[in-house]
């Protein structure tokens, strides 16, 4: 007999990865909600535990750890498939690891400086920083025109949006340049890990399906999340626990870090079986969507200021990735023949 806990625990971690079959609209729309409902629990408990905790670099470890623990019970208890990787494999999944740590960080840093909202805006140009890197690192990847045209209103948008009525251009340096840096470091782990995670996910002998790709890379994110914890925190780490313990309790720090993690680890597992479900293009729009649905609530549980320009430029800079996801699906033009 399978206990509630139990049961409760095979929904969170099977109901994601099995995207071998195709499935029911009805289906789409559940992984579609639960995803939502992660992203924006974890928005919410990660800004709570990086204004307890100002240790952010910390912080995104021990989220990492939270599913790191989820993977290995899974693994352990035989829900799910080991993943059987070779030497050469994990080598070739360091660089994802790599940049998923930082991209997960900069996110985490992104949001401990400035509000969530913000952030969120800022990270609506990701597709400028996946355009740019397309073209520069091998193999070039060359959009449709209209498609780079949208990056024009992405860029405005998040432009208008820094600008204060009666103050002109205000920025929170920090918290634009760490969100700026994370949608680098995602653009550079979509195109360097792309054909890496195809050709995993391509030989069945592996078990690398969706959740166990995620959970590989979650390992390998933490390693180097390590040391730069160690670099640029450790040494201020206890001053900064207590610091944080004279006005929060341990118990509510730990909390809201913990549920950061289950969520972050959990609202991915099921970006990750939409996406190997529907394709790219169609997570890209509804990924745009979701950002709406973050800055919204987050302004509203936060207290965040939105003023016009704010609203204006985030639904411009949005709009235009909507359209750029759009327009992405399109070839610009085939690729040449192999003699």
């Amino acid at each position: 007999q399978v206990s509630k806990r139990k049961q409760t625990f095979l929904f969170l971690t099977m109901a994601a990865p099995a995207a071998k079959k195709e499935k029911s609209a009805a289906e789409l729309a559940v992984l579609v909600l639960l995803w939502y409902a992660g992203n924006t629990f974890y928005n919410i408990f990660n800004k709570k535990a990086s204004k307890m905790l100002h240790a952010h670099w910390t912080i995104a470890a021990a989220q990492l750890v939270v599913g790191i623990v989820v993977s290995l019970a899974a693994w352990g208890t035989g829900i799910r498939k080991t993943p059987n990787l070779t030497q050469a494999d994990i080598v070739a999944c360091v660089p994802i690891g790599l940049f998923a740590c930082l991209a997960h960080a900069f996110s985490v840093l992104a949001m401990g400086m400035g509000a969530v909202s913000f952030a969120q805006i800022v990270k609506a140009c990701e597709p400028v920083f996946a355009a740019v890197v397309g073209l520069l690192l091998p193999p070039v990847d060359i959009k449709p025109l209209m498609a780079y045209m949208m990056l024009i209103p992405i860029v405005g948008g998040v432009g208008l949006a820094c600008v204060k009525e009666g103050k002109g251009i205000e920025i929170n340096v920090g918290a634009f340049t760490y969100a700026s840096a994370a949608n680098l470091a995602a653009a550079l782990k979509g195109k360097l890990g792309g054909s890496v995670v195809k050709n995993l996910k391509g030989d069945a002998t592996k078990n690398m399906d969706s959740a166990n790709v995620y959970g590989v890379m979650n390992i390998i994110s933490f390693l180097f999340t390590v040391p730069m914890v160690i670099a640029f925190e450790f040494s201020s780490l206890e001053e900064e626990w207590n610091k944080a313990l004279t006005e929060h309790s341990s118990n509510d720090i730990l909390m809201n870090v913990a549920l950061s993690g289950f969520f972050f680890y959990i609202y991915n597992e099921f970006a990750f079986a939409f996406t190997a479900s529907v394709g790219a293009v169609t997570s890209s729009v509804l990924n745009t969507a979701k950002r709406v649905i973050i800055i919204v609530v987050s302004a509203i549980l936060f207290n965040e200021a939105m003023e016009r320009n704010t609203v204006i430029g985030s639904a411009i800079a949005i709009g235009g990735t909507f359209a750029y996801s759009l327009a992405s699906k399109k070839k610009a033009a085939p690729k040449d023949k192999k003699a």
